[in-house]
């Protein structure tokens, strides 16, 4: 046979084997789809672990049970609260900056004694749970924690009356675990200024800018993320001058969006990519919409938005479930977090930018926060005395 006709019958064949195949494969549904939007977010939550910057579950443990764990049943659904283990898990949630927090009212009297507890509360929560929670202190625990399909508890101090102005004290709450302070939270301390201007500065002429440079840079030492949520917007500038290591807001969003001073106003926004550091986006719908009302697209917005002014690798996910009394419609507590991740996706975000979002960008930080404090290790622990007015508190406590 001429081989010119062997080839035109092979190609002919293939010809035919295509013709009827492609129909075939229509008429079965045997086509390859590609991937839902659900099946992407999913994917993005495997391989990423989500890690949200803040939840207040160790202050409904001291509200309501006095911190007295054996009364404490988080591995069944509390409809009360937005967080317990089933949700947690059908959230996906690989990390939790879990918050150590008491009120202003304990500033210069008890502070530190309460924050003491309530860092205890959450490793004795840990230890409860050793299943579902592992306490983990650095970027690569929470990539472990995530491998073994666990959830990484980190410690997050909320407010820097934590420490009562004692670097002793700073350096204590680093060794128990504490990843970030925020420097305020509704009071000022007397080395930073909190966004609620009718509170009084208890503060000497020029202490706060000078001993605030202090607090930081053995922050930076330590390996532990300064966290502007709370300040006000001039404490955000200098602490974006002053600060070595990227910074977080474990819980703030978009000032254009929403003009509540919790949120972080542009110019800041712009100074990110230099620093480094990560808007972990609040859901409480007062500081989503300033309103009483919000949506999941709400959130979504500020996430778009922060990713327009700062950057895609600046913006992070901080809910501030359990210490607020509102959150979005289809936001409702700790489950919901995949829903978010949909309507990223749905809004053309690739899954890397998906995954940025969901807990990547805070781990690029944090590697880099912990980098710097490498680079310190031969640097000794900085000996300084904030010497607070007697009005505060006495001066050298009475010695």
């Amino acid at each position: 046979m001429n081989r010119k006709v062997i080839i035109i019958g092979t190609v002919v064949v293939v010809v035919l084997v295509i013709a009827i195949a492609v129909p075939i494969a229509v008429l079965t549904g045997k086509k390859e789809d590609a991937p839902s939007i659900s099946q992407r977010a999913a994917q993005v939550l495997e391989e990423t672990p989500l890690v949200d910057g803040h939840n207040d579950i160790p202050w409904q443990l001291r509200k309501y049970y006095m911190n007295q764990m054996e009364n404490v049943t988080l591995d069944k659904s509390n409809p009360e609260w937005h967080t317990d283990i089933p949700r947690l898990r059908k959230g996906k949630v690989g990390a939790q900056f879990w918050s150590a927090y008491v009120s202003c009212a304990n500033q210069y009297k008890n502070s530190v004694r309460l924050f003491l507890e309530q860092i205890d509360v959450i490793h004795r929560m840990v230890d409860k749970y050793p299943d579902t929670f592992t306490l983990a202190t650095t970027a690569q625990d929470i990539k472990d924690a995530h491998k073994a399909g666990k959830i990484a508890s980190l410690i997050g101090v909320e407010g820097g009356h934590a420490m009562d102005s004692s670097l002793d004290a700073l350096r204590m709450l680093y060794d128990l675990g504490g990843r970030y302070m925020t420097l305020t939270h509704s009071c000022h301390t007397p080395w930073a200024v909190c966004l609620r201007p009718e509170f009084l500065l208890c503060v000497v002429s020029g202490l706060s800018l000078s001993c605030m440079l202090d607090v930081i840079r053995e922050m930076n030492r330590l390996g532990m993320f300064v966290d502007i949520s709370h300040v006000s917007a001039k404490v955000m500038r200098d602490v974006l001058n002053i600060t070595e290591a990227p910074v977080i807001f474990s819980h703030s969003s978009a000032y254009a969006l929403c003009d509540n001073s919790r949120n972080v106003p542009d110019d800041v926004l712009k100074k990110l990519p230099k620093n480094g550091g990560v808007v972990m986006v609040n859901f409480y719908n007062d500081y989503v919409t300033c309103r009483k009302d919000a949506t999941l697209g709400d959130v979504a917005d500020h996430i778009d938005y922060i990713k327009k002014v700062a950057g895609i690798d600046h913006v992070g996910l901080g809910g501030d479930y359990d210490g607020v009394p509102r959150v979005p419609t289809g936001l409702e507590d700790v489950s919901t977090y995949p829903k978010l991740v949909e309507e990223l996706l749905r809004r053309g975000y690739s899954n890397d930018e998906a995954s940025k979002v969901v807990g990547g960008n805070l781990l690029t930080a944090m590697e880099k926060m912990e980098k710097v404090a490498e680079a310190k290790n031969n640097v000794p622990p900085f000996d300084v005395y904030i010497n607070v007015d007697e009005t505060c508190r006495p001066a050298l406590d009475g010695l």
